[in-house]
């Protein structure tokens, strides 16, 4: 039998943020959220961050929010974040976020690897791999 995905787990999970704060997983569960995990050395990963921030920025007005969890160390993500910021938040889970991916559905481990939750913390879609501004916009199209 294949055993579902950790989410319940997860929701309980509080992170690092780049700035020394921390993101509990559990204050972003009432609203729809696109889940991103990326990493610094990834370029897939970076290259679909502007379509993330672009997403974010229209879409955060209605009530969609965004999270990009770093697999990756605190440095290499705060030097990324100082050269290309974002307005998402960003979370540091070190290279355990491969493994919170992993028991999100990432069978491969691979990134990047993003999740859409509806209202109430229930999952509605994941994708590997890069994603593009117009993904975002269909899934959100169907989600609350």
């Amino acid at each position: 039998a294949r055993r579902e995905p950790a989410e319940p787990d997860f929701w309980n999970q509080s992170f690092e943020t780049p700035d020394g704060g921390r993101l509990a997983m559990a204050s972003l569960r009432a609203r729809p959220l696109v889940l991103n995990f990326w990493a610094t050395w990834c370029p897939p990963c970076i290259r679909e961050m502007p379509a993330l921030d672009a997403f974010y920025s229209e879409f955060s007005t209605k009530g969609w929010q965004v999270v990009g969890i770093a697999a990756d160390h605190a440095v290499p993500v705060r030097d990324f974040l100082a050269r290309a910021p974002v307005r998402f938040p960003i979370a540091l889970a070190g290279f355990a976020g491969v493994d919170w991916s992993r028991r999100l559905g990432n069978t491969s481990g691979g990134l990047p690897f993003t999740l859409v939750f509806g209202s109430g913390g229930r999952l509605a879609q994941r994708h590997m791999g890069e994603t593009r501004r117009e993904q975002f916009v269909g899934w959100a199209s169907g989600i609350s």
